[in-house]
């Protein structure tokens, strides 16, 4: 009778076990989940748009003065360049190591006739730039300046690179997080490519 008292009396001895082993359990949980994002195939750096399916922001950027073209300036990048052409938008600067991995895939996807590839220069230098697309080329059919990174916020951008497929309607339907690889050009950008063609 005495030890059915003092059991009674001390609710929390009984509780202290499942306390005790509470961080176990938590920790097992995460290391499953964790374990099925590894194991599933899925890219952990791709990070969902919430703007896919949604009209592209509007861009009114300035030019970056002094760049030129086959002898003429590249033009600012505006809601006119963009409008009724499939165009893929990457944001892009010289400062960032990965765009400069990434650039001679834009130069050869800027030699495809089915996309206008433009660029959202970002919180960069005007001689750097320059000097950035005298070194290794100018897939740019136009170029905005986005001193301040207003207009990225807008486009939802994470960190740079980034790149966005507009269909013909202005409406986003594809979206780069990081820099294109040959892989993720052939397997993603592509079949988006075909697809919006196809629905235009």
């Amino acid at each position: 009778m005495a030890a059915e008292t003092e059991n009674d009396s001390n609710p929390a001895g009984r509780r202290m076990p499942f306390i005790a082993f509470l961080p176990v359990v938590i920790f097992a949980i995460l290391a499953i989940v964790f374990f099925g994002v590894l194991t599933s195939g899925r890219d952990v750096s791709e990070i969902p748009s919430a703007l896919i399916g949604q009209q592209a922001p509007s861009l009114d950027l300035p030019p970056l003065e002094g760049l030129t073209r086959d002898g003429a300036p590249v033009p600012a990048l505006t809601d006119e360049i963009v409008d009724g052409q499939l165009t893929l938008v990457n944001v892009w600067a010289s400062w960032c190591v990965p765009c400069r991995q990434e650039h001679p895939l834009l130069m050869e996807l800027a030699n495809d006739d089915r996309i206008r590839v433009v660029g959202v220069n970002y919180k960069d230098k005007n001689a750097n730039a320059l000097r950035f697309l005298g070194e290794l080329g100018n897939p740019y059919a136009a170029v905005g300046v986005d001193p301040n990174g207003a207009a990225a916020i807008d486009w939802g951008v994470y960190g740079i690179p980034e790149s966005f497929l507009v269909a013909p309607n202005g409406e986003i339907v594809f979206k780069q997080v990081g820099p294109f690889s040959p892989t993720s050009i052939a397997r993603d950008l592509m079949p988006a490519v075909e697809k919006a063609l196809a629905g235009s």
